[in-house]
């Protein structure tokens, strides 16, 4: 974490400066955006909350995720991402939000989604969704740090 440090720092000055509040709804980060987020002071200014919603059932009963959506393209998958992304705009105050869904491994690969597949989602209070897919490389921690540094340097790109 202590290496993402200026960067967070700067997010927050960005989103300060805006008068915009920050949400997340994570499922392979488990909390790792939120946690990067309120590891340094003063975050509260700028970051309103986060999701982990790492289950299928928690992507519907927290962040509204339709589980025909789930069940029609999976949780890794654009649609999921863009939905999750939408509920914590919805479920929250922010101005801002970023979804993460993905598989860190070394479990849970199928056809066509090998681990290592990430789905962001970033929107705006307001505009639409954007989705982007990533294939990382390396174990269940490299893929996680590599999503949380991919995550941070879209928020910073969009405040």
């Amino acid at each position: 974490m202590k290496r993402f440090e200026a960067d967070v720092l700067k997010l927050g000055e960005q989103l300060r400066a805006r008068g915009a509040m920050l949400a997340t709804a994570e499922s392979c980060t488990g909390g790792l955006i939120a946690a990067l987020c309120t590891s340094v002071a003063g975050s509260s200014d700028w970051f309103e909350r986060g999701f982990v919603t790492y289950s299928n059932a928690a992507k519907t009963e927290m962040l509204g995720v339709d589980a025909a959506l789930i069940a029609a393209h999976g949780a890794v998958s654009a649609e999921v991402a863009c939905a999750m992304v939408e509920g914590a705009l919805a479920h929250s105050s922010a101005h801002i939000a970023i979804a993460v869904t993905g598989i860190a491994g070394p479990g849970g690969a199928t056809p066509g989604k090998p681990v290592g597949t990430v789905w962001f989602a970033l929107a705006q209070r307001g505009a639409a969704a954007e989705a982007e897919l990533l294939q990382l490389g390396g174990d269940r921690t490299a893929v996680r740090e590599q999503t949380l540094e991919f995550a941070l340097q879209r928020l910073l790109a969009l405040s």
